[in-house]
């Protein structure tokens, strides 16, 4: 007796190429199309540092998620003892700063879209307060979902969160290998 059961179709190698392609992206946590991206000839972008002292040792990276409302991680955090200076990565204006359920938090509008969040994090800056790059903001605190001894650094670009290490430089460029025969 034959079987009826087909085998599945054989993707093309263009087909997986592309798959391949929109998979890194996501999993890269690059730039969403409707932020525009980031541009290293933006002005904004041109002055961002790290906003702990050094080593920068992410302990957990940006995960992008699916969807607005879908699991990730919009951000980073990083090592960074209770008690650690933190300084602003960029200049701009105090927006917000108070507890969030259980974490003290401040969030700083740095122009052109940008606005970045610290958590946990202790602070005597209040709204309308400006800060210049490499000002102290505030100290590492306790709360929130990061392990006791991590900030949490959280950057939103016209609204949609991005990945921080894109304004540190720290994401690697992306090398493209070959995958498929030749068509």
């Amino acid at each position: 007796m034959m079987s009826t059961r087909t085998r599945p179709a054989r993707e093309s190698p263009a087909l997986t190429f592309l798959s391949v392609l929109i998979v890194a992206g996501c999993v890269l946590g690059g730039p969403t199309a409707a932020s525009g991206g980031v541009s290293k000839t933006d002005p904004v972008f041109s002055r961002w540092s790290w906003p702990v002292s050094d080593p920068h040792t992410i302990t957990t990276p940006f995960r992008a998620p699916a969807h607005e409302y879908g699991a990730g991680h919009r951000g980073i955090d990083v090592d960074a003892p209770v008690g650690a200076l933190v300084s602003a990565p960029a200049a701009g204006t105090v927006a917000y700063r108070g507890t969030v359920v259980d974490r003290p938090l401040l969030t700083i509008d740095h122009g052109g879209g940008y606005v970045s969040t610290f958590e946990p994090l202790v602070s005597a800056l209040a709204p309308g307060d400006t800060v210049s790059v490499g000002e102290a903001i505030g100290t590492v605190a306790f709360g929130g979902h990061t392990a006791p001894g991590s900030l949490h650094i959280g950057v939103r670009l016209d609204g949609s969160y991005i990945n921080p290490s894109l304004l540190f430089g720290e994401v690697p460029r992306a090398v493209l290998l070959p995958c498929c025969d030749p068509l």
